[in-house]
């Protein structure tokens, strides 16, 4: 099983966010205390394009076996060949893994433990892949959510003629979270996906979460960080 880390320079909405400081330490190091805490990854790996973030990796322990292409570091870059660019590096030099646990930098705060329950539950379900998710808001369920259509009028987005009237009769509905996405390599070489036809799902943490995209999302993670990571 392959941890991968991604995590490319030139962020906007927080400078220099991946190896920013956090209650004293760079961001990139709470995904790395999580990789390392499990017992379950074989290797985990850094992929970056950024000089500067590579030397902060590797200063913190980090393996960085790579320096990520630029053509794959740009902001519409999407995730998914970041993965199959690093998969193949690994197999040129004799490395591969049956499957990919990806760890993103921007959601920090796993609880203990939380890497191998999904590698676990993984395994168990016999999914294609896993992904951490949190409940979607009644308010916002797809069964009460309404999109346009071509007649101008609303319509709502399940298809549904009618409306589930009490919150209590909605089904669950989740939304990723982001901490973990675990996908078997043969779907993300032979399928070009992440989630496979049978996807499978571990609850995150509500009082844990956070994406950091915007410095409003920077001010919440050090209000989080002082809760979960407290000055001894």
């Amino acid at each position: 099983m392959l941890g991968l880390i991604p995590a490319r320079g030139g962020s906007k909405g927080i400078p220099g966010k991946n190896i920013k400081y956090l209650q004293g330490k760079p961001l990139i190091a709470y995904t790395l205390e999580s990789a390392k805490e499990s017992k379950l990854l074989s290797r985990t790996i850094l992929s970056s394009d950024d000089p500067e973030i590579i030397a902060v990796a590797r200063q913190l322990g980090l393996d960085v076996p790579f320096t990520r292409p630029s053509d794959l570091a740009s902001d519409q870059s999407p995730t998914l060949p970041v993965i199959i660019h690093a998969l193949q590096y690994l197999k040129s030099i004799g490395e591969e893994y049956d499957a990919v646990c990806l760890l993103q930098v921007t959601n920090p705060f796993r609880r203990l433990g939380m890497i191998d329950e999904a590698i676990n539950q993984l395994e168990e379900s016999g999914a294609d892949a896993l992904i951490s998710v949190l409940p979607v808001p009644h308010e916002f369920n797809p069964h009460w959510v309404f999109e346009p259509g071509a007649d101008g009028n609303l319509h709502i987005a399940t298809g549904e003629e009618k409306i589930i009237s009490r919150r209590q009769d909605l089904p669950s509905a989740y939304f990723r979270d982001g901490a973990i996405y675990l996908t078997r390599t043969e779907i993300i070489l032979n399928e070009k996906s992440l989630y496979g036809k049978k996807l499978a799902y571990l609850h995150g943490d509500k009082d844990r979460y956070v994406n950091l995209d915007t410095m409003d999302d920077w001010f919440k993670a050090e209000e989080l960080v002082n809760k979960f990571y407290p000055i001894i």
